[in-house]
């Protein structure tokens, strides 16, 4: 194949910091996260119309002319077929794993719905708080769209690091809310982002609650959740709360 100069992305590695948010905005599926940063896979997936220059919070992502292949429209398809290849086995692998190890199957650990507690004001001597979780699985990669914990439910989402960063999580954000978890920095940003559309569209929440860090990537999982409930077309209010690593909250 012949090279052209052409026009085509490029992504300054000093700074990504590997939030992902670039990646659903390519429909060619020409950029992955890999080793922590954004790629371009292949230049023949690059069309060079730059639908993702606009959402790298970082600015790492520029239009620059130089020598490469040429755009490739049957390449990104068989390329994209790849990708509904490893969806079906993805769900093929949690059904699995759902029966090998139980990891996936959802359980009622909570009947009666809770009000929102205060968190304590101090820790007595013996004393272990109640663990507020009212449902298992957790993790957004886990969770099917349609579970009926979600239903109706005051939604938390969390950063996967948050929970061990303020240690009265349960009492002040997860008592009477459902919860879902996630990182963007080391999972699927684009099946996070499919996914809580639909979990916003099919459940009319009553309320959505995001926590997370104040470091650089878990503002990736803020700007993800606001778009994909913007997509969705949902009216749920939503609260972000960030937490310092030092464990307090953030003003």
């Amino acid at each position: 194949m012949n090279k052209v100069v052409r026009k085509i992305i490029s992504i300054d590695e000093d700074k990504c910091d590997g939030c992902g948010l670039c990646i659903p905005s390519c429909a060619e599926g020409a950029l992955q996260i890999v080793d922590g940063k954004a790629r371009l896979v292949k230049d023949i997936y690059c069309d060079g119309l730059g639908n993702c220059l606009g959402e790298c919070p970082q600015d790492a992502i520029e239009m620059i002319e130089r020598e490469a292949d040429p755009f490739d429209e049957e390449a990104v398809e068989e390329h994209l077929k790849s990708f509904e290849i490893q969806d079906v086995a993805g769900e093929q692998a949690e059904e699995e794993c759902a029966i090998c190890c139980g990891s996936s199957v959802v359980r009622d650990l909570k009947h009666e719905k809770v009000e929102v507690k205060e968190p304590l004001k101090s820790a007595q001597k013996g004393y272990e708080p109640e663990a507020e979780l009212s449902h298992w699985p957790v993790q957004l990669n886990l969770v099917s769209p349609e579970s009926r914990f979600l239903q109706g439910s005051d939604l938390l989402i969390a950063a996967d690091c948050a929970p061990f960063a303020y240690a009265n999580f349960h009492q002040k954000f997860l008592a009477g809310r459902s919860l879902v978890i996630g990182c963007p920095k080391l999972d699927d940003v684009e099946n996070y982002h499919h996914k809580l559309v639909q979990i916003f569209k099919l459940n009319k929440l009553n309320s959505v609650t995001l926590v997370h860090m104040e470091v650089g990537c878990c503002f990736g999982l803020s700007r993800l959740v606001k778009s994909a409930l913007k997509e969705s077309g949902a009216d749920t209010p939503l609260e972000e709360i960030i937490i310092n690593v030092d464990g307090t909250i953030k003003e």
